[in-house]
């Protein structure tokens, strides 16, 4: 009896620190405010649900990853010509405030088009013959991101798809360099060019 009268609090402190672990430290009440007048919204969506398939939506993204990336590319770290610009007078503070907005919306989700074996294999189990780790290993069940020993693996289940095709792509070729250990650049270049695609299609549609 003891157990089971104690389980709903530990539930309740598990789902209190996931949340302050998604929102992180910013003010979403200021970031909605910011990434409206720093034009966030304009291509990521007044929800964080961009539109445009190239553009990666934020909706329920953890907010330290966001903080990440634009540290990131204010450091030179990640590269992309629209977003250098975009962050490169933002404030930690800023920083924090719009990514606590964008995270405290309904995560992002897509639709599945159809079954995809092969896809949701790798996506669950990897390839063992290959060292291949599963990108639910890191991304969590269907994709929807966890925090581990302070590595933030963000969102990627219901993210936009040609989005997802470029950064498997970026990673495969080196062009981007910014995640932990490098570990996305080992697991892209192990996936072959019809393995992406089948990925991208799978994931995008969690």
């Amino acid at each position: 009896m003891a157990i089971i009268a104690s389980a709903p609090g530990l539930a309740a402190d598990a789902a209190s620190e996931t949340g302050v672990q998604h929102a992180g430290a910013g003010d979403p009440v200021a970031g909605k405010l910011k990434s409206d007048s720093e034009r966030c919204q304009e291509c990521h969506g007044q929800d964080g649900n961009a539109e445009d398939s190239r553009i990666p939506k934020h909706a329920g993204q953890f907010a330290g990853y966001l903080v990440k990336q634009l540290q990131d590319f204010q450091s030179g770290a990640r590269r992309h010509e629209i977003m250098v610009k975009m962050a490169a007078d933002l404030t930690p503070a800023d920083m924090a405030d719009i990514a606590a907005y964008f995270a405290g919306q309904p995560v992002m989700h897509g639709r599945l088009e159809h079954e995809n074996p092969r896809a949701k294999s790798l996506f669950e189990s990897g390839d063992p013959a290959r060292e291949l780790a599963s990108c639910e290993s890191c991304h969590g069940k269907n994709g929807k991101g966890r925090v581990e020993n302070g590595v933030v693996y963000p969102v990627i289940g219901g993210q936009n798809r040609l989005y997802l095709r470029r950064q498997l792509l970026n990673w495969k070729l080196g062009e981007r360099k910014n995640s932990t250990e490098a570990v996305m650049n080992q697991v892209a270049k192990a996936l072959a060019d019809d393995e992406i695609e089948a990925l991208v299609d799978y994931v995008s549609g969690l």
